[in-house]
């Protein structure tokens, strides 16, 4: 099959890059609910620009390319381990291009690979079929959001929600609490698979299986289409809305299958995707590895903008912050204000973090700025590029947030999501402020970075979580903790659990 790897790798460059237009259709159509010049209107802004500039530059949508899982059906007689290694290489190989970001990592060792592969990386689930056709799907979902995949074993007691039995009521409770922990940390607006039953592990891999489904069909089931389309419309009400800065679409999709299980067992087992919900696929001729037609995009059609205008509208009231940044003009933001950023900021994700709490910083922290972002870097000649640069989920450096400002004299934490407690204490008593940037917009982003001015711990930690020494000009965010012990995050989430309470029934 001389056109297999070829095939393959334009499959996982255009999952990366391109937006499918059952998720383009569905984030319009989500971004027309928001009341105009509200934080839901402007991350909606962000977010279909980001989409249109990594179409138009063919880089990643969002930086987290999460694990490359394949689904292949294959007729008979067709070599699947053949597959599989062409597959491997067209991964190694969008990886060396940019188009993946390297997140394979050695459980033990905590080494990463630097090319998407390694044991058990990437995933692979083959069946064969009757068709005379190879069919390949790919999803990327990024790490963010596969954390905020959920699995519940009914009977349970869920908070606000109360007690959820074995039955359909007990299910969309289930699914519902799903959506409300989610928060902004799973960069809603969100899109759910669901499985009713099964076992732990083969209820997970049928919920993401689900999520394979066109958000416009209609399930064949009357009553799970039913009960689709009561927790979209009910999780609508419940107010997270984009990033979770509060709105009125919490969730663009929500599919649902069952199967059998054991009479001990009721499991419900809910995979969350984030907005950049990617996903694809095609069918190949068996003899030669061509392509012969794609799933869920027509490459004839041309693809619509999703931004209604070039670049991000300023309304003038924004805030511009220049690095290393003092007490006085951090104590002097609120929750909401919109921030510019200008000047210098580290990244730091987890492996950061952690290091930070036994070393001290390969650089001057003081009014510094970190950044929760593993980005995608490649090296022409002497020069570090960005490729993409969106933020990670912050509620991962809770243990440690609070010590690194109190050590080190950070004046700035960029992340999404929001933090906890602990970091909300130490925000006041140091003088700090979290600033929450727009999940899953590495495009945005990238184009905020002007210069790669630096990178520290590469060698021990690999790309994405490397401490990069960044220059960065209009880098848009909005202050959802501040210095005075408020916090946009904590509001919320008493607020929306107050409907989800109302919502019980």
């Amino acid at each position: 099959m001389q056109f297999l790897v070829n095939s393959l790798l334009e499959l996982v460059t255009q999952t990366s890059t391109n937006l499918p237009p059952d998720v383009r259709a569905a984030m319009s159509a989500a971004s027309g609910m928001e009341t105009p010049g509200s934080k839901a209107a402007q991350a909606f802004q962000i977010i279909a620009g980001n989409v249109d500039s990594a179409y138009q530059d063919e880089g990643p949508i969002c930086q987290d390319t999460g694990m490359p899982t394949f689904l292949i059906r294959t007729p008979p007689g067709v070599s699947q381990m053949e597959i599989e290694k062409a597959a491997c290489q067209a991964v190694a190989e969008a990886t060396r291009l940019g188009k993946l970001r390297p997140n394979s990592v050695d459980s033990i060792t905590g080494k990463n690979t630097g090319n998407n592969l390694g044991e058990g990386t990437p995933v692979f689930h083959f069946t064969q079929w009757e068709e005379q056709e190879i069919e390949v799907r790919l999803i990327l979902k990024g790490g963010g959001c596969e954390n905020m995949n959920a699995q519940y074993s009914l009977p349970c007691e869920l908070p606000h929600l109360g007690r959820c039995d074995r039955n359909l009521e007990g299910v969309r409770k289930s699914i519902l609490h799903a959506v409300w922990q989610a928060q902004g940390q799973g960069c809603a607006p969100g899109a759910l698979g669901v499985c009713i039953g099964s076992d732990r592990a083969h209820g997970y891999e049928l919920a993401k299986e689900q999520l394979f489904r066109p958000l416009d069909d209609v399930n064949p089931n009357p009553e799970l289409a039913k009960l689709e389309a009561r927790i979209m419309e009910e999780a609508n009400r419940l107010g997270v809305g984009p990033m979770g800065f509060g709105g009125k679409v919490s969730l663009i999709g929500c599919k649902i299958t069952a199967a059998n299980r054991l009479p001990a067992s009721f499991f419900v087992s809910v995979a969350y995707d984030c907005w950049a919900f990617r996903r694809l696929a095609m069918r190949l001729d068996p003899a030669s590895g061509a392509i012969t037609r794609w799933l869920y995009r027509d490459p004839e059609r041309p693809v619509e903008r999703l931004a209604k205008e070039a670049g991000f509208p300023l309304s003038g009231r924004e805030i511009v912050l220049t690095t290393p940044l003092t007490e006085a003009a951090v104590r002097a933001l609120q929750v909401g204000d919109v921030v510019l950023i200008n000047g210098e900021m580290f990244t730091g994700r987890d492996m950061v973090h952690a290091y930070l709490m036994k070393n001290p910083p390969p650089v001057d922290m003081n009014g510094a700025i970190i950044y929760h972002c593993g980005p995608v870097m490649l090296k022409q000649g002497e020069e570090w590029i960005t490729k993409a640069a969106g933020p990670t989920t912050s509620s991962r450096e809770e243990p440690y947030q609070g010590e690194v400002i109190r050590r080190y004299g950070l004046r700035g934490v960029v992340g999404k999501g929001g933090m906890g407690a602990k970091t909300s204490a130490a925000l006041k008593e140091y003088g700090a402020v979290y600033l929450h940037a727009i999940g899953g917009a590495a495009q945005f982003y990238a184009q905020a970075i002007t210069k790669v001015l630096g990178v520290y711990l590469l060698a021990e930690f690999g790309v994405p979580e490397a401490m990069w020494h960044l220059r960065v000009r209009n880098f848009y965010a909005i202050v959802t903790m501040d210095a005075h012990g408020n916090s946009l995050h904590a509001d919320l989430e008493q607020a929306t659990g107050e409907v989800l309470a109302l919502l019980a029934g």
